[in-house]
């Protein structure tokens, strides 16, 4: 087929190519480009791995990590935990429970596997809908415009293409220790067949904080190890403390500025090493030491597209690799790894590309959940940021209160809410909370950040 594509506005000569489009990646961000490059006039083509809840090199599914194995069955985990802190809470509320509840873990992932499965249907009624061919098996490309498509049977077939873009995302890493073998990541971590009732998280980011929440929510016994002396790194210090300060209210074992040496299989379960502390024994130990960009096995470097030292796609501000015919969004580029901002890069790319409308994605003010019970939400700057950032003094509010619900429950676990003001321009460049509901309060402050401090100067800020 052939077209004329308006790329930095000049027309392209006509040339015949299979497809305008191909996209390898059918996530979040490969499935938004998909459909709305098929909305301007673009023929387009995506490959995915067969689906399975657990990736692997040749296993994936459409829909991709967030859907999958990432943020979709997380929250319904998470959902599902938060009950445990419910229900103790609802005595208070004169609700009468035995002193043991029943907790059904199979019944669980049953119903979350159902779902995801679902999703997956859902997804690819949405390309079909949207004129975009669907091809399942292992993309890589073979030069500018020509991608090679690995069938589940070993058959290969070659497709032609004005432009091919990469949105593999990422997969989740084991750190380089005696018996890694040992442990699972979080992939693994979202299918166990068996509730562990000992569960051991290494790491101090999202993951590591949000399973560490659900499974003591179901009742677990956890212990985070950290390397730092506070969890989420990045994220601002007060907030950070906040987190630390519930995790270990919620009854979780913290082992802060600690490392896992090593792992033993004894008939007990998991023997854990420390580098220093006590030894202990688990179930299960979860690695969530980090995600790495999934480019290994693309054939990119020998087409001249170029990857930094953690193997993620180096591109221009416009999602450009360094071959003029190669694009590619989403945590495979080592951004900012988060759902929402792989839909935006895919949206901006198919403006750039196909609707004549060349657009940078924008960074700012993206807000983030860490979906920790209770969860923590920011939008804008932390603290620390800003005062590297700002050249003017920065306004500091904080409001720490005990909700409503808590006063009558008797749980000692305060709200706590920040917001970071420009003295010069009196705009909020920052906001965050930790408590209930959190993420929908800050979805909706993210979206009058430049008016926010009106609005929030009645609150009880101090």
């Amino acid at each position: 087929m052939s077209r004329k594509m308006l790329i930095d506005g000049e027309v392209e000569g006509e040339q015949q190519f299979d497809y305008d489009l191909f996209v390898i990646g059918a996530g979040s961000g490969g499935v938004r480009a998909s459909r709305t490059s098929a909305g301007f006039g673009a023929k387009v083509a995506i490959c995915e791995l067969p689906f399975h809840p657990i990736s692997s090199e040749v296993i994936g599914g459409v829909g991709g990590t967030c859907v999958i194995r990432g943020c979709v069955p997380k929250k319904i985990l998470v959902y599902g935990a938060t009950f445990g802190g419910e229900f103790e809470d609802a005595r208070n509320f004169g609700w009468e429970l035995g002193e043991k509840i029943d907790f059904n873990w199979k019944k669980l992932l049953h119903n979350k596997h159902n779902e995801i499965t679902r999703l997956n249907g859902i997804y690819k009624r949405m390309l079909a809908n949207s004129g975009v061919t669907l091809l399942e098996g292992e993309g890589r490309v073979v030069d500018a415009h020509r991608v090679e498509v690995i069938q589940a049977d070993g058959s290969k077939q070659q497709y032609s293409a004005k432009h091919i873009l990469i949105a593999t995302g990422s997969r989740a890493q084991r750190p380089p220790i005696a018996g890694k073998e040992l442990g699972i990541t979080s992939d693994e971590a979202l299918s166990l067949e068996e509730f562990p009732k000992r569960a051991v998280v290494y790491g101090g980011g999202y993951i590591a904080v949000e399973f560490a929440s659900i499974w003591r929510g179901m009742g677990a016994k956890v212990d985070l190890f950290y390397r730092k002396e506070l969890p989420l790194r990045g994220f601002d210090d007060e907030m950070r403390e906040v987190v630390a300060s519930n995790l270990k209210g919620r009854g979780i074992n913290l082992h802060p500025g600690t490392n896992i040496a090593e792992l033993h299989k004894t008939e007990d379960g998991i023997r854990v090493v420390p580098d220093h502390g006590d030894e202990l024994t688990a179930d299960v130990v979860l690695f969530a030491t980090g995600r790495a960009p999934n480019s290994k096995r693309l054939n990119l470097e020998s087409v001249g597209v170029e990857l930094d030292k953690t193997g993620a796609i180096k591109v221009d501000e416009y999602s450009r690799t360094t071959v003029p015919s190669i694009w590619a969004v989403g945590d495979v580029t080592n951004r900012m790894n988060l759902t929402p901002v792989a839909l935006m890069e895919g949206t901006c790319f198919s403006k750039t590309v196909f609707g004549g409308q060349p657009t940078k994605p924008d960074y700012k003010h993206i807000p983030c959940a860490v979906f920790s019970i209770p969860p923590l939400s920011v939008v804008g700057l932390s603290e620390q940021q800003a005062i590297e950032e700002c050249k003017s003094d920065i306004l500091v509010y904080t409001s720490s209160f005990n909700p409503m619900k808590n006063t009558v429950s008797g749980r000692q676990e305060k709200t706590v809410m920040k917001l970071l003001v420009d003295s010069e321009t009196d705009k909020v460049i920052g906001a965050s909370m930790c408590g209930p509901d959190a993420a929908e309060i800050m979805q909706g402050s993210s979206q009058t950040m430049e008016t926010m401090l009106s609005t929030l100067r009645g609150c009880n800020w101090q």
